[in-house]
């Protein structure tokens, strides 16, 4: 399996579903008078945009090493989740004013114009989509260990959820009458606490991998163990671990007997790597010093 042309597949169906209802959203907010469609249509054209900066960086991410990147371009597939993030807590914040302005206007006895039967229909159908299309990339996602893609799919996700804040508040709104009109602005400003609180979760992981946080506890653990089980290898420390985009880098200090022969110390060294490049796929970036055991 070809992982780019896979990730590309991937998000350019989910490209085309955001393009669909992106247009389906607009025109069922303008016809239906609704203020959290309009957000939900927002919304869309975020999800459009970050499928293209996943397109973009997935490319870079996977060329080759090269003589400015010794470590490859895997960074490139983390810098994309953090845009994301980025781009979801805008999109959030614009929403969240635009709700609050409309809800101020109504306290003050301002008339709120009642959203259509469209702008419902329109929630509903974006709730059924999105969701088939969140299941499809999330299990791509972890198929191909992307990081960019989770980030997309819970994108995708959160694009579903916002919908069905939308449709709640629409639905009430048709339901209660024109006193309840308000229903519709309250439900923009949940989905924009949705999104927002899926930006933070993006942008803490991005963040974290791009200011070279530690891979998790269980992993760091599971590393170790492994090289104990190689004979004649005691102590492992000074691990050092981080992830490149969808890859990780491993460092530690290996204690061995200090008689050993050059060749069988390198040997064991050799056998660490093989069983940590199985364990974390043949991209693994694995460097152990080996130093003698002190009598």
């Amino acid at each position: 399996m070809n992982r780019e042309k896979e990730i590309y597949k991937v998000t350019l169906w989910g490209s085309a579903v955001n393009v669909a209802l992106m247009v389906f959203k607009f025109v069922a907010g303008v016809f239906g008078h609704s203020a959290a469609m309009m957000a939900d249509a927002v919304h869309s054209v975020s999800d459009f945009a970050t499928d293209m900066v996943v397109l973009a960086f997935v490319r870079i991410s996977h060329k080759p090493k090269d003589k400015s990147h010794d470590y490859g371009h895997g960074k490139y597939e983390t810098l994309a989740t953090t845009l994301i993030g980025v781009a979801l807590f805008a999109v959030a914040v614009g929403i969240f004013i635009e709700g609050a302005k409309k809800i101020a206007f109504w306290a003050h006895g301002g008339t709120l114009t009642m959203p259509g039967k469209l702008a419902l229909w329109a929630a509903l159908v974006s709730i059924l989509l999105k969701e088939l299309i969140f299941q499809y990339t999330n299990s791509k996602a972890k198929q191909l260990d992307s990081q960019a893609m989770k980030a997309n799919a819970w994108h995708h996700r959160s694009d579903a959820l916002s919908s069905v804040g939308t449709a709640i508040g629409i639905g009430g709104a048709l339901i209660g009458g024109e006193r309840w009109a308000v229903l519709d602005p309250i439900a923009s400003i949940a989905v924009g606490a949705l999104i927002a609180k899926v930006a933070v979760d993006l942008l803490k992981n991005g963040m974290g991998d791009l200011m070279e946080q530690s891979l998790p506890e269980e992993v760091e653990n599971e590393i170790l163990g492994i090289v104990k089980s190689v004979p004649g290898v005691v102590e492992p420390h000074e691990l050092c671990t981080r992830r490149i985009g969808n890859h990780y880098a491993i460092e530690m200090h290996i204690l061995m007997d200090g008689n050993l022969p050059l060749k069988e110390a390198h040997d064991k060294a050799t056998e660490i790597e093989r069983l940590l490049k199985e364990r974390y796929g043949q991209e693994t970036h694995i460097a152990v010093h080996t130093e003698p055991i002190e009598e």
